[in-house]
């Protein structure tokens, strides 16, 4: 099986975003427990605020590539996977862009994959008839950077 990956990125939480997460854990636990330092309660608040911190973590955990696996070119985004054969367009947008399609714009079938934190992404028009989801909307710090590898990807790869 031959695998050759041609882009990935992580969502991952920027620094800001983690002295967010450390506030706010430390306000839940500290708020948790009403000042009632018995044994229980303490070990609720400390639990809630590791809670907290897994549940950013596993928020920037999100991993998007594109990867040519046994001669086909695939998007993965976190589980999910989609041939470069079904892509009929890829479009940059950007945060004006991106903001409107995820608003009134965006269709209800969609298949979309953001992290508030990102404020950019792409629009990847599918071209399958069998596939009810017009189109997919995944953020990405270096959208342009993705959209090249998913252009690049109908050409073949050089050994």
């Amino acid at each position: 099986m031959r695998n050759t990956e041609r882009y990935a990125e992580r969502m991952r939480l920027p620094l800001a975003g983690w002295l967010a997460v450390i506030v706010v854990a430390v306000l839940a636990g500290a708020l948790s427990n009403f000042g009632d330092m018995r044994w229980w309660r303490v070990a609720a608040s400390v639990a809630l605020m590791v809670a907290v911190f897994v549940g950013a973590w596993w928020l920037s955990r999100l991993r998007v590539a594109v990867a040519e696996v046994d001669g086909e070119v695939w998007l993965h985004v976190d589980d999910a996977r989609l041939p470069m054969s079904a892509v009929a367009e890829v479009q940059v947008l950007e945060p004006v862009a991106y903001s409107d399609a995820m608003g009134v714009a965006l269709h209800p079938l969609a298949f979309i994959v953001q992290r508030p934190w990102i404020n950019r992404g792409l629009r990847i028009v599918l071209d399958d008839p069998a596939d009810p989801t017009p189109y997919w909307i995944v953020a990405s710090r270096r959208p342009e950077r993705l959209k090249a590898a998913l252009t690049a990807a109908r050409e073949p790869v050089e050994a």
